[in-house]
């Protein structure tokens, strides 16, 4: 399975057929979910796919026909690349967190320290990709603070990705003005991507 690295170094056309791509791979038939290994698979990728399909229509939603040329905006980008790393690093908390929560209450799968090593195995791998230290490092302080006060047996069934859709109502960079009017729809819009995802991973696990 091709993993979305999110790497945006050279976004132009080529990165647009990337985002098109990704619309039209979410529902391409899966190989089911086994171990840990492709359960780490899982959450990287749909985290990624989440994160880049989000973030891209909503900036396309709001820019229009004006959406390609800001890619050779400098500061633009550099607002967009932060933006994403930020978004990933949420959703993958929330991913990592959900699939644990259902494992644990429909499979009574018991160990739950997987979900921080599996989450700081992904944050290694990131780095390859040139996801900033810094918010790695936040990132894995969130995950450590937010795992001190999870309910594994609510969790999956009690808003689990609200932390990411804040998180891209957040860093999107469009101008505050703006995005207050958009709040509803930037939140609704992650929700119901994150509903496709839950019901791949249902369909999916096989543990």
């Amino acid at each position: 399975m091709q993993k979305y690295k999110l790497s945006w170094r050279d976004i132009k056309f080529n990165d647009f057929k990337v985002y098109l791509f990704a619309l039209f791979k979410a529902f391409i038939p899966k190989k089911k979910i086994k171990n840990l290994d492709e359960l780490e698979n899982f959450i990287q990728t749909k985290s990624a796919w989440v994160t880049q399909v989000t973030l891209y229509s909503y900036l396309k939603t709001r820019m229009g026909t004006r959406y390609v040329l800001h890619f050779d905006d400098d500061v633009f980008m550099s607002s967009v690349n932060l933006a994403k790393w930020n978004i990933y690093s949420v959703a993958l908390q929330d991913l990592a967190f959900f699939t644990f929560s259902y494992l644990k209450v429909n499979f009574n799968y018991q160990d739950m320290s997987q979900a921080k090593e599996i989450f700081n195995k992904i944050l290694d791998d990131e780095t390859s990709n040139n996801m900033p230290l810094d918010i790695i490092d936040d990132a894995r302080k969130s995950f450590s603070d937010r795992v001190q006060n999870i309910n594994w047996e609510n969790y999956y069934k009690d808003l689990p990705f609200n932390p990411s859709a804040l998180s891209l109502y957040k860093w999107a960079p469009i101008a505050d003005e703006l995005k207050s009017l958009d709040r509803k729809i930037v939140l609704n819009s992650m929700i119901l991507k994150w509903d496709i995802i839950k019901k791949e991973f249902e369909n999916l696990i096989q543990f």
